[in-house]
């Protein structure tokens, strides 16, 4: 089977772990160009990209370099496009490869507003193309392994869940790139940072949302415009709740990030720099101990985007080859990006807000809200 043709829009520091997961897959897809508006990254990410394809004794070929992506789709031949740009160009990078007739995999957070979010999910099933969100976590194996006994049943009732992301980001990581903490182009630690621990938390409880309560500040960053420690509670339609704790001010260095989930027949706590490791294993029926669980399914990681991108693109892959839905499609993705604006929301009028399918947020809503 022919491999898909890929480009790679974004050239910044997440696109290395993108460079390794095309790799990881090239079985299947092949990286054509790379795109930045800085060219200079783009040349780097190529280069990159051609000395771990001759690690792996894979054919030497250099992506074409673009610092326009409108003209790149000129001048190639392309089935797949990656976003991994700013946030706040996601949507609007991603209508144009949609419309374009391309499917795209996007890096978190999908869009800055639910209106932007519902366009690319719409123009992605109109065209009949496959829209897939970053939220690579998801294929760590020990939350693959929990996801398996809550769909096993092993919780009984779950009625509460707990999102912890306690990391430390410092002046230097917003002076390296000015649209960090932004509204237009960024939003807070909760939108950025928290977003994945989020998506596990949504998805392990697995109901739809009632309402968000939210609460946020800027307690150490004054010179962005956004919030460094958020926290927020979230009512779900099967009564279980969800509490969401997450900050870039944890002195000296990133601590954890975990997620727990408490049944009335289990209690599990993954932790780890980034939801890696099982900690605490404990269910009635005890069908294996806490040491198996953890030999089986914890990982080791070099940093806090883990090592879920391969994974999330062989998925991906399989969903276009297959003609199914991506495990994270754009129906998926809005589920954090919604709980998130939701809070920012319910601190601006200080009220939880309800959920309906008629929401219409967006990051900018609250600039000038701290």
């Amino acid at each position: 089977m022919n491999r898909l043709k890929l480009a790679l829009i974004g050239c910044g520091r997440i696109s290395t772990n993108h460079i390794k997961a095309i790799i990881d897959n090239f079985e299947n897809i092949e990286l054509v160009a790379v795109c930045d508006i800085l060219r200079d990254k783009a040349e780097l990410k190529a280069d990159e990209y051609l000395v771990k394809a001759q690690e792996r004794n894979m054919p030497k070929v250099r992506p074409n370099v673009y610092s326009d992506y409108r003209e790149m789709f000129q001048k190639e031949d392309i089935n797949v496009c990656v976003i991994c740009t700013e946030s706040g160009y996601h949507s609007e990078i991603s209508l144009y490869c949609l419309n374009f007739k391309k499917h795209v995999l996007v890096e978190k957070p999908m869009a800055m507003s639910i209106f932007d979010a519902d366009r690319m999910i719409q123009t992605a099933q109109k065209n009949n193309l496959k829209l897939a969100v970053c939220h690579q976590n998801r294929f760590n194996p020990s939350i693959q392994k929990l996801r398996q006994v809550i769909n096993e049943g092993r919780f009984g009732r779950i009625f509460a869940g707990t999102a912890r992301i306690l990391w430390n980001r410092n002046r230097e990581y917003y002076d390296k790139a000015k649209w960090r903490g932004t509204w237009k182009l960024d939003g807070g630690c909760l939108i950025n940072q928290c977003t994945h621990n989020i998506d596990l938390l949504q998805w392990m409880i697995d109901s739809e949302i009632d309402s968000v309560y939210g609460q946020s500040k800027n307690y150490l960053h004054p010179y962005i415009q956004t919030e460094d420690y958020g926290s927020i509670i979230i009512k779900f339609k099967n009564g279980a709740i969800g509490n969401i704790e997450g900050t870039v001010c944890v002195y000296p260095k990133n601590l954890e990030e975990t997620l727990t989930i408490l049944g009335e027949n289990g209690t599990v706590v993954i932790g780890g720099l980034a939801v890696n490791k099982i900690l605490v294993w404990d269910f009635k029926d005890m069908k294996e101990s806490l040491e198996q669980v953890q030999k089986e399914y914890n990982s080791e990681i070099k940093n806090v985007y883990g090592n879920g991108h391969s994974p999330l693109y062989k998925n991906f892959i399989d969903s276009i080859r297959n003609n199914r839905n991506p495990l994270i499609d754009g129906n998926e993705g809005k589920k954090s990006l919604s709980i998130i604006l939701m809070a920012y929301k319910s601190q601006k009028y200080s009220k939880a807000i309800s959920y309906s399918k008629d929401l219409n947020i967006s990051s900018e809503d609250f600039e000038g809200m701290l």
